[in-house]
This record gives C-alpha cells, sequence and structure tokens, in this order.
C-alpha cells in the first residue's frame, strides 16, 4: 500500500463523513439561525428556548434519514473491504 491508496482512503472516509453528517448539521444550522434571529426581533432572551426546536428538528431529519446514512455507511465499508481484498 503506497501513500495514494492511503490518501485515496481518507479522502473517501472524510468525504462520506461530510455527506452523511450535513443534512443534520444544516438542519440545526437553519433552525439556530431562525431561532436567533427570532429572539433578537421580539428581545426574549430565554436561552432553553433555542434547545427544544433545534433538538426536534434535529431527531426528525436524523429519523427521516436513517435509511439513506446507513446506505452510504454501508457502501463506504464495502469499498474499503474491497480496496483491502485487492491488496491481500
Amino acid at each position: 500500500m503506497n501513500e495514494m491508496e492511503v490518501l485515496d482512503i481518507a479522502r473517501d472516509a472524510v468525504m462520506t463523513m461530510l455527506i452523511v453528517s450535513a443534512p443534520i448539521l444544516l438542519v440545526g444550522l437553519v433552525v439556530g439561525l431562525a431561532i436567533s434571529i427570532f429572539q433578537t426581533l421580539t428581545h426574549i432572551q430565554e436561552m432553553t428556548l433555542t434547545f427544544i426546536p433545534k433538538i426536534t428538528a434535529v431527531c426528525a431529519v436524523a429519523i427521516f434519514t436513517l435509511p439513506w446514512m446507513l446506505r452510504q455507511l454501508t457502501e463506504f465499508t464495502e469499498r474499503l473491504m474491497d480496496k483491502i481484498v485487492a491488496l491481500g
């Protein structure tokens, strides 16, 4: 195994991680931004107001995208195992 193969595996792992985590992170970002704008406009500075909608939205997206996430991780694992078999 040379350096290019190691870099290829690392690049594939990082891209898979970014692709799998992107929906949850983006929903958390959008909901957090919307709540922050709402708090700024209404001058409500309650810290617990941000947690419940964010947790609810993130959990809903996680449940909704879980089959897709598992498929992405399974495909990555299969690619990794194919590379391991090709080395042996």
